[in-house]
Parts: structure tokens; C-alpha cells; sequence
């Protein structure tokens, strides 16, 4: 369902007037399974932090939305297991020529995040850490743990 949701926001912004691009993310999460299905349009991907390391979710393929017309959203999916915490941020955290950068400052976070024991003790670590960090665009984190 979230690549079919990305595709219909892609055909949405085809119609408007005033052409928009923008990226995105649309994940859906059965907590009954664990299952964690997501689609992507040139978003940063969720990082997932387990036993005291992270990594990078592969990104399913994805256009910036209102860039292709009838651009295609796969999706990909992430079996999450007790205690697992998933981290989504927006591009804004850090200047566009370091966003690349963002990520791996995010992973070293890695054994004070799985450590944390609270959301608001995550948004506290990663505010820290880029507080110092220049900014072009404003920044949003979503933290979850199963």
C-alpha cells in the first residue's frame, strides 16, 4: 500500500497548476507481525538500530515526487524484532552537500540510542549531536520502538 500511496501523491502533483517536487516517505507497520512496509521518493531511508548498532534500510525504488509523470514506487519490507528502534529524519538535519554525512553521524549514535530508554531520550541524543550543525531547511525525526 505505501507505494500505491506514493503514486497517487506523484499523480496528484502532475494536475496542480503550479508544478511541486518533494520527497517523501510512507511507511505502514502491523504491530500484530512486526512487519515494517515502506516506500520512498527521494527520501532519506529509516535507519534501524538493533543491539547496540544501526544501519541503513535499503531504499526501494523511488522518483521525487512530481519529477516523472508516472514514475513507478516499489516498496520494501523490514521484519523488526522486540526492542528494535527505527529512526526516520527528514533532509533538513544537516546542509544539502553533507546530507550523506547525516546517516553515519546518525549510526555512531548507535549504542547511546539502543541504550536510551525513552523516545524523548533519542530526540535528545541526535539534537545534541547535530545542535551545532548548520541549517538550510527545517528538521523533523520520528522515533519508534517496537
Amino acid at each position: 500500500m505505501p507505494g500505491r500511496l506514493m503514486g497517487w501523491l506523484n499523480g496528484l502533483l502532475d494536475t496542480t497548476v503550479r508544478p511541486a517536487r518533494g520527497s517523501a516517505i510512507c511507511c505502514r507497520y502491523d504491530p500484530g507481525t512486526r512487519l515494517l512496509t515502506w516506500a520512498q521518493a527521494g527520501h532519506p531511508a529509516p535507519l534501524l538500530f538493533r543491539d547496540g548498532t544501526g544501519r541503513t534500510l535499503t531504499p526501494p525504488v523511488g522518483a521525487l515526487l512530481g519529477a516523472a509523470p508516472e514514475a513507478a514506487y516499489e516498496q520494501a519490507e523490514e521484519q523488526l524484532r522486540p526492542g528494535d528502534l527505527l529512526l526516520l529524519h527528514t533532509d533538513g538535519l544537516v546542509p544539502r552537500h553533507g546530507r550523506d554525512a547525516a546517516a553515519v553521524r546518525l549510526l555512531s549514535l548507535a549504542p547511546r540510542l539502543t541504550a536510551a530508554r525513552t523516545a524523548e531520550d533519542c530526540v535528545r541524543t541526535v539534537v545534541e549531536e547535530f545542535d551545532g550543525s548548520p541549517r538550510e531547511d527545517d528538521a523533523c525525526l520520528l522515533i519508534a520502538r517496537c
